[in-house]
């Protein structure tokens, strides 16, 4: 029997600028309609990525339609015109592959391709390479203008730095009193401390709100310490578009004295030279970093159940000097020689508090003990580990939810429901944006001359970004309340490494701990991970026991044992 019909109709626009003719409305109509009562498939869903470029496959709708095709729902993938879906000839090479292997049909409406025909699918590919080639063609008419705009000293883009607000009259950044006061007081202070962790955990603690109202890191701080704007030099093409990599700076394009500058020359190269004596590179900072072992104290020999004695393994080529872990009883009597190091233990300890980060998150009565594990076990640190002991996820559930098990000290009843107001309130906030938005949809979807493609854009991006906000803010309000560890034992710099790490660890998969490391010193580390852990049992670069300070006990199995 013949499967079922169902269509899957891609729309987009990749700009605010994009012509009428082109419009979202249009080209949903257009399709519907195509779909309906030439195809006659009354089954489909329409899949839509507004201000989104076709020269990349990163766009939201997109992913979730080819995941969906992936799982068998469609028959048919319908554009209005090819450059809809890509204007890349290796992403739509690779998306065309997967269509094949699903044995869906691809039509482009308004080109008259249809890849269930022979001729259709040469035709196809025949055009796709010359979009591809006039894409490339077009693609350095523009970079061409845009070196010569730069060497002008005209703005080309690019998010505005702290300090700076957009000029509409002379279309380039001017000094922004406030912001540009906490540049200077950004110089002042490193001058002072002379370390970006130190001044980024200032900043934070002090509730210093970075251009986007994010959390301050080491990174962020040294971007700006390091960057000529703020002395009125305008810098252009000095990293590549896609690896943001360093160019040749026989490839760049410089401007001094090119706008006002909000920091002197002589303070941004003082800050510059101290920069250059504190990078890690540093023999003072080496010796330093290096007499932190992250997991001194809390790593357990598996074997015999004995505190392992911590010293330095050798450096590795990255600049990074993990530390080495033997069981105590080999350099007492040589009767155990189990030992273990940071890179074998640390990616695989890391990610699974990020995973119970975010199981605390999402966590329901609803979730199974076997949910649970999935969560905890998510990501490729894992793979070998066949199941965590049936009664540790019943501790944890019973703790998660109701609240049974705790051994830490809660947060204070008055703290507690000040944290429960809050939440409502942005949740009351968060609801009333998602409405404007749907108000905003309809409206544009079904009133035409209601506004323009740019004016519709403009705005769902502005609506969007207060729901971005909104979350991050319940997201805060969260980490707050998390009953991971106890906040009555942390000191206010704690606090702040705690809020930075969570951070991290709940929005990246997989997490890179060498590139972590490179972000935070040793100690902020292992005093995070203090926080929340009293012992590691390791054997061979394996972790066997995890506990944790609130008194749940995780033993992993793995699939050899």
């Amino acid at each position: 029997m013949d499967k079922k019909k169902k269509s899957a109709l891609y729309v987009r626009v990749s700009t605010t600028h994009q012509i009428d003719k082109d419009s979202l409305p249009l080209q949903r109509s257009d399709l519907t309609n195509y779909t309906k009562y030439v195809l006659g498939i009354e089954d489909f869903e329409i899949f839509e990525d507004a201000g989104y470029s076709g020269g990349t496959t990163d766009r939201p709708a997109y992913q979730d339609m080819m995941n969906r095709i992936k799982k068998g729902e469609f028959t048919h993938l319908i554009v209005w015109k090819i450059d809809r879906i890509s204007r890349n000839l290796r992403d739509f090479s690779e998306m065309y592959d997967e269509l094949k292997k699903y044995n869906v049909t691809f039509i482009s409406k308004n080109e008259q391709f249809d890849t269930s025909t022979a001729m259709g699918e040469a035709m196809l590919k025949i055009i796709l390479v010359f979009a591809e080639l006039e894409r490339k063609l077009t693609g350095e008419r523009v970079f061409s203008v845009m070196i010569s705009r730069a060497q002008k000293g005209l703005w080309n883009g690019a998010t505005v730095p702290l300090g700076y607000e957009w000029d509409a009259e002379t279309k380039f950044p001017r000094p922004y009193d406030s912001e540009a006061k906490v540049v200077q007081y950004i110089y002042d202070q490193y001058e002072i401390i002379k370390s970006t962790t130190k001044l980024a955990k200032k900043l934070n603690i002090e509730k210093i709100s970075t251009k986007r109202n994010g959390t301050w890191t080491p990174r962020t701080v040294g971007s700006i310490l390091t960057n000529p704007f703020y002395i009125g030099t305008y810098r252009y093409n000095t990293k590549t578009r896609k690896t943001r990599r360093w160019k040749n700076k026989s490839e760049w394009v410089v401007v001094e004295d090119n706008h006002q500058a909000i920091i002197n020359k002589e303070q941004f190269e003082r800050v510059v030279n101290i920069i250059q004596s504190n990078y890690k590179g540093d023999k003072n900072y080496q010796r330093t970093n290096n007499k932190v072992h992250i997991l001194s104290g809390i790593a357990s020999c598996h074997k015999c159940g004995k505190k392992m004695h911590s010293g330095l393994d050798r450096a590795r080529k990255e600049g990074f000097t993990p530390s080495r872990y033997t069981c105590y009883a080999f350099n007492v009597n040589y009767t155990c020689a189990n030992y273990s190091s940071d890179l074998a233990i640390l990616p695989g300890l890391i990610n699974y508090i990020a995973n119970y980060i975010t199981l605390q998150e999402r966590i329901t009565p609803k979730h199974s003990l076997r949910d649970m594990e999935s969560i905890l076990l998510r990501g490729k640190y894992f793979e070998d580990i066949d199941h965590i002991e049936k009664q540790d996820l019943k501790n944890t559930y019973n703790l998660l939810i109701n609240n049974t098990l705790v051994t830490y000290n809660s947060l204070e009843d008055e703290k507690k429901e000040a944290i429960v107001s809050q939440n409502a309130i942005y949740e009351a906030e968060k609801e009333k944006y998602i409405k404007a938005l749907k108000r905003l949809d309809d409206l544009y979807l079904y009133d035409i001359n209601s506004m323009s493609q740019k004016d519709f854009v403009i705005k769902r991006k502005e609506i969007s970004d207060k729901i971005e906000s909104v979350n991050k803010k319940i997201q805060e309000v969260k980490l707050n309340d998390t009953p991971f560890i106890n906040n009555d034992d942390f000191g206010v710099l704690s606090k702040a490494s705690f809020y930075l790490l969570t951070k991290n660890l709940s929005s990246v998969k997989n997490i890179d701990v060498i590139s972590l490391l490179n972000n935070l010193d040793k100690q902020t580390v292992k005093d995070f991970i203090n926080a929340i852990i009293t012992d590691v049992s390791v054997e061979r670069g394996k972790i066997y026991n995890i506990t944790f300070k609130n008194g749940i006990v995780h033993h992993f199995i793995y699939k050899n044992q």
